[in-house]
């Protein structure tokens, strides 16, 4: 049985996950748009990572005994200036979510809720892997600079990109 004070922490981070899928998929939009196959390809998939993130959070308060609640989302940017700027924002974002997910583990430890404690080391992993990528993404664009050639070969490799995480753990 869940605790409600995890329950409650557990239903914010659901909220959370849902507004990453969508601000990813509004980056996705957004670099489709501006003809960055490859950047939108990357995007989208991580849109729909973020909401399997999402259904995870909400399929175990529901096995615990809890409820999860499904609410109202803010409306993410549908502009980001440059695919650079897109990519500072992704990552200050998953920053944030790291940090929520370390709260949430804080709750977990102060009332004594191993289960679900255990049950976020995922999450606590996944967000290693998540900052890591976003910060390899971003030294490749620094080393592009402003050379159109580089974006072009960036767009086109950014489908293949991916950093192992130095902490495995299996979902």
């Amino acid at each position: 049985m869940l605790i409600k004070e995890v329950e409650k922490a557990l239903n914010e981070q659901i909220t959370i996950e849902a507004e990453s899928s969508q601000i990813y998929l509004a980056m996705a939009s957004w670099a489709e748009v501006k003809g960055l196959e490859g950047v939108a390809e990357f995007m989208y998939a991580q849109s729909d990572e973020e909401r399997q993130h999402m259904l995870k959070l909400v399929k175990y308060i529901n096995e615990r005994g809890g409820h999860a609640k499904v609410s109202q989302l803010n409306a993410p940017s549908s502009s980001f200036g440059s695919f650079k700027e897109m990519f500072e924002t992704l990552f200050k974002h998953e920053v944030h979510v790291s940090e929520t997910i370390n709260e949430l583990v804080h709750i977990c430890l102060q009332v004594k809720d191993y289960a679900t404690h255990n049950f976020l080391q995922w999450y606590v992993a996944e967000q290693i892997e998540e900052e890591a990528v976003a910060r390899n993404i971003l030294d490749k664009i620094n080393l592009i600079g402003d050379d159109k050639g580089g974006l072009y070969l960036f767009d086109n490799d950014i489908k293949q990109l991916t950093v192992q995480s130095s902490v495995q753990i299996e979902p």
